[in-house]
């Protein structure tokens, strides 16, 4: 199987389609025949990715032994990635929290479900992550 490549745009802030892009890379998945474990860590990180960037683009690449998912938005940018990296800091304005988002479990899920996680961000720019799960491997 050659890479099997999907581009999205997730729009910002519009929790309406909040989760189609990770719905789509899950139900590929599925028809694909990954293991359900794989299927479940790449849903959780991709999904929190979704929510968090607050819009952007992302691209899913799928191989037989792996599926990277790079997300990069324009946003504000994160001032300080490794305290946005401690469980429970949140960034999210109150109107977000109302709705029962913003509990500060983002980043740190990403980076428990995922075998390769990386994440640059500049203030004013963006931030881009790419998210690794590998097939076979236990979850986190």
């Amino acid at each position: 199987m050659s890479p099997l490549v999907r581009e999205y745009e997730v729009p910002g802030d519009d929790f309406a389609r909040a989760g189609e892009a990770s719905g789509h890379i899950k139900s590929m998945l599925k028809e694909l025949g990954f293991a359900p474990a794989m299927i479940r860590r790449v849903a959780i990180t991709t999904y929190e990715a979704e929510i968090n960037a607050g819009g952007g683009h992302v691209t899913a690449t799928i191989t037989p032994d792996a599926v990277k998912v790079v997300f990069t938005d324009h946003g504000p940018g994160i001032p300080n990635v490794e305290l946005a990296m401690q469980a429970g800091l949140s960034t999210a304005p109150q109107n977000i929290r109302a709705l029962g988002f913003g509990a500060g479990m983002g980043l740190p899920n990403i980076k428990k479900y995922s075998d390769d996680f990386d994440i640059h961000s500049e203030v004013g720019k963006g931030t881009t992550l790419s998210i690794t799960v590998y097939a076979g491997k236990e979850s986190s």
